[in-house]
C-alpha cells in the first residue's frame, strides 16, 4: 500500500477530473463486500457469524465465522450464496441454531441445514413458486417468511420442522394480510407478534403490529397498534409487553405495550428515528439488553448508536458507523452492530457496553476495516442543509480531495476555481444516505471531481413529514429539490454550473431521467436500471412494489393521465441530454425494456449515448467485474462529457 507521501505531486494541477489517483476501479469493486446479517453463534454463543458478499465470486453470499480465539473461516462454501428473493429484495436469508446454520439457496430459494462436517441439508420441498426469507431461530424452533407465487401472491409466517422429510409442509402460524415481517414469539411459546400491510401502501405508509395465538394456526391475529402509522420490529419482554419502534408522531420512536391493559408508553423519545423502511426482511434498528438497558440506532441525517438506559436516559457510544446501522444481535452486554463508516466502508464491530465505553479503542473490530487506499484520498463529509420551493433540503457534499494536488481557492468570479461534480440520487426513493464516503465516492473525488449526495423529499432519516414530500408528487419534488442544492453550491462558487452530471439507480434512475429531461441543469446523465415508463413500471414489476405508484403519483387507471405526462419516454423529443445507460440482464424490478426503450429514443434523436447490459445481473451488481466495469465506463463518460481524459482508463464509444 502506497502512502500519501510516497506520491510526488505535480508541478501544476492537472484538469479536474484526470488528477493522478491511487483508487483504481478493480481496488474500489473488491473492497466493497456487503455484510448480510451477524449473530452470536455455536453452543456456547462465543462466536460471531456473518453473512458477506464476495464479489470475487460472483457476488455469493457466503457465511463466516469467527471464533473466540480470533480465527476466522467460512461455514458456507463454494457454490452455495445464501440469498433471499421474497419481495426480490429477500433478506434473513439466514440464521444460526448453536453451531447449525440455516439459509436460503438463491437458485432455489429452499431452506437448507448445515451441520459442522456435514453437507447441506434441505429442510424444504423443491417448488419453483415458493420462497423463503426473515429467517429466525426463536427459542429453538426456525420461523420464516413464506412467499408463494401466483394470483394473487401469498405470504404467511411458517415455522419450518427441523427434523423429517423436506417435503413435509412448514407450519403457518401467521397469515391474512398481502406481506408479513418480523416474526417474534413470546417468551412461553404461546403466542406470536408481527408486521402487517396490505397493497396499497407501502410498510413505512401504514402498517400493524398484529398478535396471535400459536395455538390458532394460521390465525390473522388482531392489530394492537399502527394502522395509520408504520410500526416495526417488535419485540418481546415479557408475556405480556412488547418493545416496538412507531411514528404517530412523525419519527420512529421505541414503544413499550402492555396487553394486559392495551395502555403503550414511549420510552426515550427524540427527534431522531429508530427504525426505517421495510426494504429488506430481518433489518434491526435496536436490541433489548437482559438488565432493562436498550441498544438502538438514532439517526439525524447520519445514524449513531445510543445505550437507552430504563429511566429513558440516552449514551451515544462510541461506534464508528454513521449510516446503514443495524443492532444485530446481542448476548449480555455484549451487542453486535453493522453499518458503513464515514471512510465508506461496511463495518461489524462488536461492543461490550459494560466496558469504558466512552473510549473507541473498546469497540472491536469484527468485519470491515479501513479502505486500501490512504485515509488522505478520501473526502469528508460536509452536511448541507438549503431552502428549496417545497421546504428544507438536506445533502452530503464530498468536495475533491488529493494530497498530491493542490486545489485552486475558490472564486466565485473564476469559473475555474470550481469543479466538475456528480449528483449521486438514491434508489426507493425512501432509502437515505448518512454522509459515508464510499471508494464510488472517493474513486471520483480523488480524480477531482466532486460528488452531492442528496436526501431529497422522500427520503427517510427525517421524519415522516420530509418523506411524505414526495406523495403524489414524484419526478417532481425530487427534482427540485436536486436542482436547488445544485444551484446552492454553484452559488458558493464549489461547483461549476456548466458541468455537474447526475447519476442514480432505480429509483434515482427515474430521477435522473426526469431531470436531464426536465431541466437544463445538468450535462449528462448516469441512469443505472431507472424508470422510464411508469405505465411499463406498473404493468411489469414485481408484487411487492406493483402498488407503490398509488402514493407516489396516483392510482391506476384514475391517474392515468399523470403517468403518461411524467414518464421521460412520453416525449422522447425531450432528450437532449448525452446519457449512460447500465442495466441488469436478470432485473425483474426494473426489467431491461425499460433501458432499452429509453437507449432507442436516444438513437431516434440523435443525442449521444452508451449503452451497457451486464449479463447475469439483477436490481443492482454485485459481480466484481461489474462494478469495475462500471466504475471505468461511467468516468470514460464524463471525461468525454467534460472534456478531459482520465488516465489510465478504457475508452468509451458513445452511439
Amino acid at each position: 500500500m502506497t502512502t500519501p507521501s510516497e506520491h510526488t505531486a505535480p508541478a501544476s494541477a492537472p484538469a479536474w477530473g484526470a488528477w493522478p489517483s491511487p483508487l483504481d476501479a478493480r481496488s474500489v469493486a473488491r473492497s466493497s463486500p456487503r455484510l448480510e446479517g451477524a449473530c452470536f453463534a455455536g453452543p456456547a454463543r462465543d462466536e460471531i457469524w456473518w453473512g458477506e458478499s464476495l464479489p470475487d465470486e460472483g457476488g455469493r453470499i457466503a457465511v463466516r465465522a469467527r471464533s473466540a480465539d480470533g480465527d476466522v473461516r467460512t461455514l458456507l462454501p463454494t457454490p452455495w450464496n445464501a440469498r433471499s428473493r421474497v419481495h426480490e429484495y429477500g433478506g434473513g436469508a439466514w440464521a444460526a441454531h448453536e453451531d447449525l446454520l440455516v439459509f436460503v439457496e438463491k437458485t432455489d430459494q429452499r431452506v437448507y441445514a448445515l451441520a459442522p462436517g456435514s453437507a447441506p441439508t434441505a429442510l424444504t420441498a423443491e417448488d419453483p413458486d415458493v420462497r423463503f426469507g426473515g429467517l429466525s431461530v426463536q427459542r429453538g424452533r426456525l420461523l420464516a417468511v413464506r412467499e408463494t407465487l401466483g394470483a394473487p401472491v401469498r405470504r404467511d409466517i411458517v415455522e419450518i420442522r427441523w427434523n423429517g422429510d423436506a417435503g413435509t409442509p412448514p407450519t403457518v402460524l401467521a397469515t391474512g394480510s398481502d406481506f408479513v415481517a418480523h416474526p417474534a414469539l413470546s417468551p412461553d411459546g404461546g403466542r406470536i407478534a408481527w408486521i402487517a400491510w396490505n397493497h396499497p401502501d407501502m410498510p413505512w405508509d401504514r402498517a400493524e403490529v398484529r398478535v396471535a395465538e400459536i395455538r390458532i394456526p394460521g390465525n390473522e391475529g388482531r392489530a394492537i397498534a399502527g394502522g395509520g402509522s408504520s410500526p416495526v420490529q417488535p419485540v418481546w419482554l415479557d408475556d405480556d409487553t412488547l418493545l416496538y419502534s412507531d411514528d404517530p408522531d412523525g419519527r420512529w420512536n421505541l414503544w413499550r405495550h402492555d396487553l394486559r391493559t392495551g395502555t403503550r408508553t414511549s420510552v426515550a423519545p427524540a427527534d431522531a428515528d429508530t427504525g426505517g423502511p421495510l426494504w429488506v426482511l430481518g433489518t434491526r434498528w435496536f436490541r433489548p439488553l437482559d438488565d432493562g438497558r436498550i441498544v438502538a440506532v438514532r439517526t439525524r441525517g447520519s445514524d449513531e448508536i445510543v445505550l437507552l438506559s430504563p429511566d429513558g436516559g440516552a449514551r451515544r457510544l462510541p461506534v464508528d458507523v454513521i449510516a446503514t446501522a443495524a443492532i444485530e444481535d446481542a448476548a449480555g452486554a455484549r451487542v453486535l452492530v453493522s453499518g458503513t463508516t464515514a471512510h465508506g466502508m461496511p463495518a461489524l464491530r462488536l461492543v461490550d457496553v459494560d466496558v469504558d465505553v466512552d473510549k473507541p479503542e473498546d469497540v472491536v473490530r469484527i468485519a470491515g476495516d479501513v479502505p486500501p487506499w490512504p485515509a488522505a484520498f478520501t473526502p469528508t463529509a460536509r452536511e448541507v442543509t438549503v431552502n428549496g420551493p417545497h421546504g428544507p433540503v438536506h445533502a452530503f457534499d464530498f468536495p475533491p480531495t488529493n494530497p498530491d494536488v493542490p486545489v485552486p481557492a475558490r472564486d466565485r468570479a473564476d469559473a475555474s476555481t470550481a469543479s466538475p461534480y456528480v449528483v449521486f440520487v438514491h434508489g426507493g426513493p425512501t432509502a437515505h444516505v448518512g454522509g459515508a464516503a464510499s471508494g464510488k465516492i472517493a474513486y471520483l473525488t480523488s480524480r477531482g471531481i466532486g460528488v452531492l449526495d442528496v436526501n431529497y423529499g422522500g427520503s427517510t432519516g427525517y421524519g415522516r413529514p420530509y418523506r411524505e414530500r414526495l406523495r403524489g408528487a414524484w419526478g417532481i419534488v425530487d427534482v427540485d429539490d436536486i436542482v436547488a442544492v445544485v444551484s446552492a453550491l454553484a452559488a458558493e462558487g464549489r461547483l461549476d454550473p456548466d458541468r455537474v452530471a447526475i447519476a442514480g439507480g432505480s429509483a434515482g434512475g427515474w430521477t435522473v431521467l426526469r431531470a436531464v429531461t426536465g431541466t437544463d441543469v445538468f450535462a449528462a446523465g448516469i441512469s443505472r436500471y431507472g424508470v422510464a415508463d411508469l405505465r411499463l413500471l406498473a404493468a411489469e414489476t414485481e408484487d411487492f412494489e406493483s402498488r407503490y405508484l398509488d402514493g407516489l403519483v396516483g392510482p391506476l387507471p384514475e391517474a392515468e393521465a399523470r403517468y403518461v405526462e411524467l414518464s421521460p419516454l412520453t416525449r422522447p423529443e425531450d432528450f437532449r441530454t448525452p446519457l449512460l445507460i447500465e442495466q441488469g440482464s436478470e432485473d425483474a424490478v426494473v426489467p431491461p425494456s425499460q433501458s432499452e426503450a429509453v437507449r432507442d429514443a436516444l438513437t431516434a434523436a440523435g443525442v449521444p449515448h452508451a449503452y451497457l447490459l451486464f449479463d447475469g445481473e439483477g436490481h443492482g451488481f454485485r459481480r466484481a467485474e461489474t462494478i469495475e466495469r462500471a466504475l471505468e465506463a461511467e468516468l470514460a463518460f464524463l471525461g468525454l462529457v467534460f472534456g478531459f481524459t482520465p488516465p489510465g482508463i478504457p475508452p468509451l464509444t458513445l452511439d
